[in-house]
């Protein structure tokens, strides 16, 4: 019996920097793992692999045009890391607000 791939969430894709160069890459155009494997020192394979895992989280889909799979960013599933770290800012503002105020009270 085979075993279903594993699923990975939107967190684990995006917490690899070649992930996220990867969904750069992709966020300009559709593009094949030929040129995409061109922007790193590591084996297609192991881009194929970051690849997996970004489809595997929905941050990426593909297509098969003629002997070439060409990739492309999905950005649906960014939504729920949009939705995630809007919850923070909260925290940013505020210590943007104290930062202003202490530099405007030593001036």
């Amino acid at each position: 019996m085979a075993e279903d791939p594993q699923k990975y969430d939107v967190f684990q894709a995006i917490a690899d920097p070649t992930r996220r160069k990867l969904l750069e890459l992709l966020a300009k155009e559709q593009l094949s793992i030929a040129t995409l494997s061109s922007h790193f020192t590591m084996s297609r394979t192991a881009v194929t692999k970051h690849l997996g895992i970004l489809e595997s989280a929905g941050l990426v889909g593909s297509q098969k045009a003629g002997r070439e799979k060409l990739y492309r960013l999905e950005v649906k599933p960014l939504q729920s890391l949009k939705q995630w770290l809007e919850f923070y800012e909260q925290y940013w503002d505020d210590k943007l607000e104290k930062l202003k105020f202490n530099v405007e009270e030593d001036e």
